[in-house]
């Protein structure tokens, strides 16, 4: 039985009090320090007191689901692995919301590629409330901030490294975590060094078969939890992958990871309208791509496969290209270089820049064009201001300021916005629902993560995607051997980034490339490549019986 001791001052206390009015609060004053006190006051630890702040963000279930798992079963560590567009920067808000209400964290830190740091900012605050700040000062007194968003670039600069490394950070996030997937890199090593109570890792990329990435990611997030990296290996190494052992660590991984599929979510509402068109180069374009045969003795294999997919996207991009090689060649080989130089010169207009042109000026509405080449994209720039179409340039060249600003005049102004590679990643664009693949990527997943850019949560218009190549090229290969074969375009990938890292003999880019460039003709370059795709669609068709 408890023994109830009562306050004995208190009523004397109150009564002093009340003939000193001056030393009470007023109504209104109390009322908030009362709601002040309630609101920070956890009433139980089951579910997730985040939700009831913020009834004007429309949470999906898989992203309230996998924010409460990370909270209450993975002790708030955890790699967030859904397929791009299903809101993997929500599920991360919500947690730090979450960490932040229950008082399990306040210093934060939040490392992200320079594009996405401003977006990151807007969103914390526009969506959870919550300020956070970028330092840019050589002399930011990093400990002076409690929630902070900035490059890993940035933070492991030695103006800034040592105050970080000697923080004590409740929360760290990581955003594109894949890019930290080998040990070496100064980046791992800076990320390895953080101190940190919880942490999340963000990618669209699962790593579950690339043996050394996935240790490695994992100790960032545990260190120790998959053993030493050589004991490791010898346990699961590949010819044990059907083995009991690949069960075993798929498990394990089952406590650190959460990935989401967009089949299994019911995010299907707005759909994919895919066009390929295969288009037919001029008579003087087709006659100068057969000529580039004439450089395989000259150069390595690699050399013509860079110079035949340049031309395939535009004068200019070759011209580059032969240009750089003609400074370095001798005599003979340098004449023959500046004849295919002063023959691209007499080109046409490219005939994928003709049709991309056709193409935008049916719609009013906004369009993403993506390229290979940065030459590729101020000739298309140049090409666009020439039929009265308004466009902006989007690169990885650019800082994160001028990232930012060409993306607000593509949302205001622009009717396209002309992106290389940099373009596809991190980037909310759903507000534009037409995407033109100018030049195609020889990984399927580098063209899904570009298409995540429009197709994402929060898109309420179908897409429509339009995919170039030209005709008996090595674009038109790509496109007919891989890409239609596996029905990449009509669906989300899904797993398919899990079985190309599984492709015998490498990684799937490394295999295109091999076949590309050491293959001695046209029917070689085919049957590899089918038995390339063969093995590809073989592994998808088996995925779905098991699913």
């Amino acid at each position: 039985m408890f023994k109830i001791n009562h306050d004995e001052t208190f009523i004397s206390t109150l009564k002093t009090n009340l003939d000193q009015p001056e030393k009470l609060s007023s109504w209104n004053g109390f009322k908030l320090a009362y709601q002040a006190a309630e609101n920070k006051t956890v009433p139980g630890f089951e579910g997730l007191l985040a939700l009831k702040h913020l009834p004007h963000v429309e949470f999906l279930d898989h992203q309230v689901e996998a924010a409460s798992k990370v909270i209450h079963e993975m002790s708030g560590r955890a790699i967030l692995a859904d397929e791009v567009g299903l809101g993997k920067t929500l599920e991360a808000g919500l947690i730090l919301k979450e960490l932040l209400i229950r008082g399990m964290a306040k210093k934060i830190l939040i490392l992200t590629p320079a594009s996405l740091v401003n977006q990151w900012i807007q969103e914390l605050n526009e969506k959870f409330y919550i300020q956070a700040a970028s330092p840019r000062k050589k002399n930011t007194a990093w400990q002076d901030w409690d929630i902070t968003v900035t490059s890993i670039d940035m933070a492991k600069r030695e103006a800034h490294k040592e105050s970080i490394l000697s923080i004590d950070y409740d929360l760290i996030i990581i955003d594109e975590a894949h890019k930290l997937k080998n040990h070496q890199t100064k980046n791992y090593q800076f990320v390895q060094s953080l101190k940190k109570t919880y942490c999340l890792l963000l990618t669209a990329t699962p790593i579950q078969n690339n043996l050394s990435d996935l240790f490695n990611l994992v100790s960032i997030l545990k260190p120790g939890y998959l053993g030493n990296l050589t004991d490791f290996k010898k346990k699961y190494n590949k010819e044990a992958k059907q083995s009991a052992d690949q069960e075993h660590i798929h498990s394990l991984l089952s406590k650190l990871m959460i990935r989401n599929r967009r089949k299994d979510t019911g995010l299907d509402s707005s759909k994919r309208i895919v066009t390929n068109e295969r288009l037919d180069f001029s008579s003087e374009e087709k006659h100068l791509y057969q000529q580039l045969d004439a450089l395989r003795t000259a150069y390595p294999s690699f050399t013509w496969l860079t110079l035949a997919k340049e031309l395939c996207s535009s004068r200019e991009a070759c011209f580059m290209s032969l240009k750089q090689l003609a400074a370095n060649a001798n005599t003979e080989t340098a004449a023959l270089l500046n004849d295919f130089m002063t023959q691209l010169g007499t080109l046409p207009h490219h005939v994928k820049a003709k049709r991309m042109v056709e193409i935008i000026q049916q719609s009013e509405e906004k369009f993403i064009v993506f390229t290979e080449y940065r030459a590729t994209q101020f000739y298309l720039q140049w090409y666009l201001q020439q039929h009265g179409i308004s466009s902006v340039p989007f690169s990885g060249k650019f800082n994160k300021g001028k990232r930012d600003w060409m993306k607000q005049l593509f949302k205001t102004k622009a009717q396209v916005l002309v992106a290389t590679e940099a373009g596809g990643e991190g980037i909310n664009l759903q507000f534009c629902s037409k995407m033109i693949n100018y030049d195609l990527p020889w990984n399927p997943m580098r063209l899904e993560q570009r298409i995540g850019r429009i197709h994402r949560f929060g898109q309420e218009q179908n897409v429509h995607i339009y995919n170039f190549a030209i005709k008996d090229t090595i674009e038109d290969h790509i496109m007919k051997l891989l890409y239609e074969k596996i029905e990449i375009f009509r669906h989300a990938v899904g797993d398919l980034d899990e079985i190309l890292e599984k492709i015998p003999g490498g990684s799937f880019d490394r295999q295109i490339q091999s076949i590309m460039s050491e293959s001695e003709s046209q029917g070689e370059i085919d049957i590899k490549l089918n038995n390339l795709v063969s093995y590809v669609e073989y592994s998808v068709n088996e995925r779905k019986e098991l699913s």
